[in-house]
């Protein structure tokens, strides 16, 4: 036996190809989500941890403070539930208020008070019959807690007949407890049937829809024309009383004849 050495066979190792000019070498593929660092996996883990530990049992304090919870919770539930209830009943007629409180607003809203005046001022109220009657004035000066000095005052009466009447002059007082209206200076009374009044001046109770006046009277309507001394209106039991001496020129008459004799009571 030779004392040689065995043979040995040397894998060729092949150069790395070095990049060529205008060709840059491609970097490592590497997974960016594994690159996390060492500290957030820490946390990871210790959060992973404490999530299977068990929940402590709660002490006496918690307890008692639970109890007083639900013990409010069943009267306050049943309360809510009873005020939402009565919120819906309610509903209705506090839409009306609002509603009525925005139209009065509205009203107040065209009234100026200047110098101790009320400019633009209304007054509604009913008659005995329930029936609606408005004053309205240009101004009024209230003299005391029952007078009001009226500057061309305007009624409008709604009489039980279905009709109506107005009447309006240059000044007026309305006395507000008793509802007595006196007109003075170019009064003019309208009837929605009609008739038409002129007078110096004329007393007008507007819950009892009645006009008087002891002053001259001219009057024009469907009939004719009367000129007398003095009338008493009733709008609801339909009465038409006029003082004399008068004259009476009806529409079928071709002159005018002066009567002395008729008075009415």
């Amino acid at each position: 036996m030779s004392d040689l050495p065995p043979e040995t066979t040397d894998t060729p190792v092949l150069p790395k190809p070095e990049p060529t000019e205008g060709t840059a070498a491609s970097p490592r593929a590497e997974r960016a989500d594994f690159a996390r660092p060492r500290s957030l996996m820490t946390r990871q883990r210790e959060q992973l941890s404490a999530g299977n530990l068990r929940r402590a049992a709660p002490d006496s304090a918690n307890l008692a403070r639970r109890r007083t919870l639900l013990r409010r919770a069943k009267w306050a539930l049943p309360a809510a539930a009873i005020l939402l209830l009565g919120s819906i009943i309610a509903w209705p007629e506090v839409e009306h208020l609002l509603s009525a409180n925005k139209t009065v607003l509205r009203e107040l809203a065209n009234i100026r008070i200047e110098s101790g005046n009320l400019v633009g001022a209304t007054y509604r109220g009913v008659d005995e019959q329930q029936r609606p009657f408005m004053i309205t004035a240009d101004s009024a000066h209230q003299i005391n807690d029952n007078r009001m000095d009226l500057t061309n005052p305007v009624a409008d009466i709604l009489p039980q007949s279905g009709g109506w009447m107005l009447a309006r002059s240059a000044k007026g007082v309305y006395m507000q407890h008793a509802h007595l209206l006196d007109l003075t200076g170019n009064v003019t009374l309208y009837r929605s049937d009609g008739l038409m009044m002129h007078t110096p001046m004329v007393d007008i109770d507007v819950r009892r829809g009645i006009a008087a006046s002891d002053a001259w009277v001219h009057i024009e309507g469907p009939f004719g024309q009367l000129d007398a001394q003095g009338f008493l209106l009733s709008q609801h039991d339909g009465i038409a009383q006029f003082r004399g001496p008068g004259r009476l020129i009806l529409n079928d008459d071709r002159h005018s004849t002066p009567d002395q004799s008729k008075k009415a009571s």
